[in-house]
């Protein structure tokens, strides 16, 4: 069954209102609620005989799904990619609806375009999809201390390169992690098996795949429970998945994303290994799906925020290894937590000796944008100025050879994700 998304901005009320020409147009802008909006939409479709694929248990053989991006994205990226109008838009956003086989699509264009990725949300269905013309909730205002020196001085020594050349290494070496292939399954699969290690002999360390609907890749999550306000929870998360162009194509994907796999996997060794015991719960977790619209972080984040877990902060690791800035440490200024942003400013300047700035990176840029969305806080810290950050991602050629054949870069951020852990898991 062909996919036909043919819908107008102006959007039908009912059959009847779509015969007297009376119209429906949301206004996102003004924070209206999505929901009326949904309903609209399903309604003109199903007036028109189009394909409604969001109702229960109405399969679609070619079904579709629905992306927002920044609307001023669209015009620098190639025609070709939109078959149809946006389904609807605000000021700032449009939604489309594509296949599934077009994301990859979708993903190398916007990299060639703007040497980021993805760019979008990709959603299964059209109501999440139109929840992102809403504005995301706002991140309530929280003191941040610095009084673990002691605890953090004693942890620090314990994070190693070796054990980060490994793990890169060992993910890079897979034909490439896409979350559609059966190398980024078993990527996922051997990433469980090394993080089950850790949790032997600690009853209160616990690994489990997190299975997402729409794709086979599952994502990975360590969990160490808090001794004394389990249900407070500090998430340090990255991609596992990787792509070069698009298709399933060798992508090694060493710096994008092994180095931020690896990294969470070593401070939570480290802390394994110093015997820590956090007071809250820590999540470490590899999101599958990234660069296919960040859709491994966007299920578990909606997942958290529906079960009503009370996050306290998510750090977002994506590229460690590439030094190509002056500075140590850059943190994204947009789509952030700027608190907690200040905050991994101050845990540097008092544990680590870092330089670090600031950069911009975009819409729907990486994992933590998930996470800011549903409203908590969230960082993410870079290797590099954005200008000069890795040129052989999203190639054949993300080999840790091409980041310096070490992990030299990348240790820093493990000691970052050990400082931040010990003094937010209080």
């Amino acid at each position: 069954m062909r996919l036909a998304v043919i819908l107008s901005l102006t959007l039908s009320l009912s059959c009847a209102a779509a015969a007297a020409d009376a119209a429906y147009a949301p206004d996102f802008d003004g924070r209206e609620s999505a929901q009326a909006a949904i309903r609209a939409v399903l309604e003109d479709a199903a007036c028109a005989g189009g394909l409604v694929p969001d109702v229960p248990g109405a399969a679609a053989a070619d079904q579709p799904v629905w992306v927002s991006m920044e609307k001023s994205a669209v015009g620098s990226l190639d025609g070709a990619l939109f078959k149809t109008a946006p389904v609807v838009e605000n000021k700032k956003i449009a939604i489309y609806a594509f296949r599934e086989a077009e994301l990859g699509d979708l993903a190398d264009g916007m990299h060639r375009a703007f040497r980021r990725g993805p760019g979008f949300f990709a959603h299964d269905t059209l109501a999440a999809a139109l929840a992102d013309l809403e504005a995301a909730p706002p991140v309530p205002a929280r003191a941040y201390t610095l009084d673990q020196a002691a605890r953090v001085g004693a942890l620090l020594p314990l994070v190693k390169e070796a054990p980060l050349v490994s793990a890169i290494s060992a993910l890079s070496a897979f034909k490439n992690r896409g979350s559609r292939y059966a190398t980024g399954v078993d990527a996922s699969k051997w990433l469980q098996k090394e993080w089950a290690k850790l949790a032997e002999g600690r009853s209160d360390i616990s690994v489990a795949p997190f299975k997402h609907a729409a794709f086979p890749q599952e994502s990975v999550v360590l969990t160490m429970l808090g001794a004394v306000e389990p249900e407070k929870v500090v998430v340090i998360g990255g991609h596992l998945d990787s792509v070069a162009g698009s298709g399933d194509t060798p992508a090694p994907g060493a710096d994008d994303n092994a180095s931020g796999a690896a990294v969470i996997q070593e401070l939570a060794r480290a802390l394994v290994e110093g015997g820590y015991r956090p007071a809250k719960t820590i999540k470490f977790i590899a999101f599958a799906a990234e660069e296919a619209g960040l859709r491994g972080s966007a299920d578990i984040a909606a997942a958290f925020k529906k079960a009503g877990m009370n996050v306290e902060g998510m750090l977002n690791l994506d590229m460690v290894n590439y030094k190509g800035s002056d500075l140590d440490i850059y943190f994204v200024s947009d789509f952030t937590s700027a608190g907690q942003n200040a905050f991994l400013g101050r845990l540097i300047d008092a544990y680590l000796g870092y330089t670090w700035g600031a950069l911009k990176c975009g819409y729907a840029c990486s994992d933590h944008a998930s996470w800011t969305k549903n409203g908590y806080p969230a960082s993410y810290s870079f290797e590099s100025s954005f200008e000069q950050h890795n040129p052989y991602i999203h190639k054949p050629e993300d080999t840790l050879a091409n980041s310096g054949g070490r992990a030299e870069h990348a240790l820093k951020f493990a000691r970052l994700g050990v400082a931040y852990a010990v003094e937010l898991a209080k």
